[in-house]
């Protein structure tokens, strides 16, 4: 019995004492983001509306949310004009020319800008001048394109991505043209 009791307490000491040592190797890296710091959970959202300044509407275009798409108070929303097309050098679909708002053009009557304000429920566009509204030209009024891009306010902090860029936000975020929702225009 006491040779059982003396072999018990050998392997109970051989056990608890042999974990000494060497660190063993690093387990496998994980996902740390980008430049080595923690990534963000990025859910981006780009939707396209097509609207028409007018006096009726008081030269602003309101748009609401869908409920399909989620927006939370503390997210950024950034809204780009379809500012101009040019040829592609290749013979291919012109190429469009995004800029972020807001934008102001020089005109003869004056100043023109095209601003945004939002909340998390909706988006107004709207155009503020030095000058009276009525007198615009249809080019600068009609059929307006803008795309709406709605992320979290930790992407739009990153200054690693060129926000006045369409094509660098969308690339960031991992979205293409086929990941744009197209809304009825108004």
């Amino acid at each position: 019995m006491k040779d059982l009791k003396i072999l018990f307490a050998a392997v109970v000491s051989l056990v608890l004492f042999s974990c000494e040592g060497p660190a063993g190797p690093p387990g496998p890296p994980g996902f740390d983001g980008v430049n080595g710091q923690d990534g963000v959970n990025i859910l981006g959202t780009v939707l396209e509306i097509q609207g028409t300044f007018e006096e009726s509407n008081d030269y602003s275009i309101f748009y609401e949310f869908p409920s399909s798409v989620e927006v939370f108070e503390s997210d950024a929303v950034l809204v780009y004009l379809l500012w101009d097309q040019v040829d592609d050098a290749n013979g291919g679909d012109p190429i469009d020319v995004w800029r972020l708002l807001p934008q102001t053009r020089i005109l003869d009557q004056g100043l023109l800008q095209y601003n945004y304000d939002h909340t998390f429920l909706d988006v107004n566009i709207f155009l503020e001048s030095d000058f009276d509204l009525t007198e615009l030209l249809p080019g600068d009024t009609v059929d307006q394109v803008f795309r709406i891009v709605v992320v979290p306010a930790e992407f739009a902090q990153d200054t690693t991505i060129d926000l006045t860029n369409l094509d660098d936000v969308m690339t960031n975020l991992e979205l293409n043209i086929n990941d744009i929702q197209k809304m009825p225009s108004f």
